[in-house]
């Protein structure tokens, strides 16, 4: 059973911010609460449900991914909807539908994964539902959750720690916030726990041991901890399954999908569109080009010299509208990537460089710019080789949730942005979730 206050919360995003389509009609296979999960069968079904939340727009559908580009400096707000423009001014309030929105997606994909764990592990073997099986399962489960509470301890800071299911209106209630510190132990405890469970394939939209492998590498950058976060990257890196593809559009052009780039991504379908394509395509297209690249970016991204083969990803009208052209399919149907290759490879260059390992650094930096058709990095020392691996950060994953993380993680959001207020460095508490709920209280600098 969801939450009441969830469900609230999904109507009023619907109602604010109608163009994301925020409330789905869920397919049978979503249902993941403890009473469905009885054998193998449902519990198979519950965690496609539990895929499925973590792809619904209001998560890596759309809505949680734009927060993290329209919060950094590549994209300008063009649409009719304010609570978008609040993010690309930093100024978002506690009434913001797309915050409401992530919040509740978020913890829906958290209780489904809540259910398997807690119910898929009690579950008899069968002859089709093997201990490997009941143990895949498990891990993806702890997987996703580790995901989900990554994603908002960078959003929130501070937000409660749930590890039950949600079986009635009261459960979690009057649950204060845990620390930055106690989300993060917590993500690390679930890549733990799920590295040991699931099996070492390859899978590009479930979870694997190497997915494990890939968002650690991500947790430990984001910890400072360089000498594991390069381990990590070294464990990916080296599996064949995954490579750089040249030119760069190669990963997301012809309608491809999960190609090696991709280490995980998330996919739709006809019948399960995302609504990311709408926001970025123009009208002539039939979007509603909420946002577009903006001149700054453009000019970096149109130049051979910076961008490379990196200007696939826009493209103009033919009265000379720019748009972003990563998401391009009718229907709707474009993977949201959640990790790709190049990201690794990024991680391991700043792990590396952060070590003083400079021509190591280096070496990863040029193999994601040659696949961009560009030369090797001129950049010389530990400062210039940051910023230049910042810079191929901006440009590679200018369409994706990375940049705004990436000023604050590495303390440039004012030096970049100039935006002093630290507090905004995180979103507030919804308002409603306030409301309903005393034992939460209001980020820092927010009422």
């Amino acid at each position: 059973m969801k939450h009441l206050r969830y469900f609230i919360l999904f109507v009023i995003a619907s109602i604010t911010f109608s163009c994301n389509n925020f409330l789905e009609v869920q397919p049978q296979e979503s249902i993941s609460d403890e009473s469905t999960i009885t054998n193998g069968s449902s519990a198979e079904t519950a965690v496609r449900g539990m895929y499925r939340a973590l792809a619904s727009n209001s998560y890596y559908g759309s809505t949680f991914q734009s927060i993290g580009y329209l919060s950094g400096d590549n994209i300008q707000w063009t649409g009719s909807q304010a609570i978008a423009g609040q993010f690309v001014n930093h100024d978002v309030r506690a009434d913001n539908g797309s915050v409401a929105a992530v919040w509740s997606a978020i913890y829906t994909t958290i209780n489904r994964a809540n259910n398997v764990i807690a119910k898929v592990s009690t579950l008899a073997l069968e002859p089709t539902f093997t201990q490997e099986k009941k143990d895949q399962l498990v891990g993806e489960a702890y997987f996703v959750r580790a995901l989900a509470y990554f994603d908002l301890v960078r959003l929130w800071g501070t937000v409660p720690i749930y590890l039950a299911p949600t079986l009635s209106i009261n459960d979690n209630h009057g649950k204060a916030k845990s620390s930055k510190e106690e989300v993060y132990a917590q993500v690390l405890a679930d890549l733990k726990a799920a590295e040991t469970l699931l099996p070492q394939t390859t899978n590009r939209i479930r979870a694997t041991r190497k997915t494990v492998w890939a968002l650690r590498s991500r947790y430990h950058l984001y910890n400072k901890e360089w000498a594991a976060a390069e381990s990590y990257a070294d464990k990916v890196i080296a599996d064949q399954s995954y490579n750089l593809i040249a030119p760069y559009s190669s990963f997301f052009a012809n309608n491809a999908v999960a190609t090696q780039e991709s280490v995980f991504e998330l996919s739709y379908s006809a019948t399960n569109t995302s609504s990311h394509r709408g926001n970025w395509q123009p009208p002539q297209n039939g979007g509603t080009r909420q946002w577009a690249p903006n001149s700054e970016f453009l000019a970096l991204i149109n130049d051979p010299l910076i961008g490379g083969n990196r200007s696939a990803m826009v493209s103009s009208t033919s009265d000379g509208r720019w748009y972003g052209n990563m998401y391009y399919r009718s229907p709707a149907t474009d993977p949201a990537y959640v990790i790709r290759i190049a990201e690794i490879r990024l991680i391991r260059a700043e792990a590396r460089a952060q070590q003083g390992k400079y021509e190591d650094a280096l070496k990863d930096l040029d193999a994601v710019r040659e696949r961009a058709g560009l030369g090797a990095s001129s950049a010389d020392g530990k400062d210039e080789i940051f910023l230049a691996i910042e810079q191929e950060r901006r440009l590679e994953f200018a369409f994706e949730p990375h940049r705004w993380f990436d000023l604050v993680r590495t303390d440039r959001a004012e030096a970049v942005l100039g935006l002093s207020d630290r507090n905004r460095y995180v979103l507030p508490i919804p308002i409603d979730e306030l409301k309903v709920d005393p034992a939460l209280e209001p980020n820092e600098g927010y009422l």
